[in-house]
């Protein structure tokens, strides 16, 4: 038998001629993407919490009311989001058993994410277009 990769694989993936499931790439580039997204956008959003804690409400209204300030916080949410979404969707992946179990967990696990993110924009949304709640 050669060193190719089909002398790697096991006699009856051979024979079916299955291969992987082709869904990791995308998972593992969208990881690092929104991991990579998540660096300047956390020191950004730090240094911006600091900075509007030394004020008050007023100030945060008039800081989130600039659209550069809004646009970076709204990236913050949803990048934060979509990765936590990925995260969790591989430890449910790993550690639960049951098919049902399974996709119950990973249907939640979307569905949260997706609430957050949403309930999240629309906040600043609202505060940045409207000026206070």
């Amino acid at each position: 038998m050669t060193a190719s990769s089909a002398g790697f694989r096991t006699p009856l993936s051979r024979a079916r001629g299955l291969g992987s499931a082709r869904h990791g790439v995308g998972h593992f580039i969208a990881d690092r993407v929104t991991g990579l997204a998540l660096i300047p956008l956390s020191i950004w959003a730090a240094y911006a919490g600091l900075k509007v804690a030394a004020g008050g409400y007023v100030v945060a209204v008039e800081w989130l009311a600039r659209p550069l300030n809004a646009v970076l916080l709204g990236l913050f949410v949803v990048a934060g989001f979509v990765h936590l979404r990925l995260a969790i969707q591989v430890v449910i992946e790993d550690y639960i058993e049951g098919f049902v179990a399974k996709s119950a967990a990973l249907i939640a696990n979307y569905f949260v994410c997706v609430l957050g993110a949403a309930l999240g924009v629309f906040a600043i949304l609202k505060v940045a277009l409207l000026g206070a709640f």
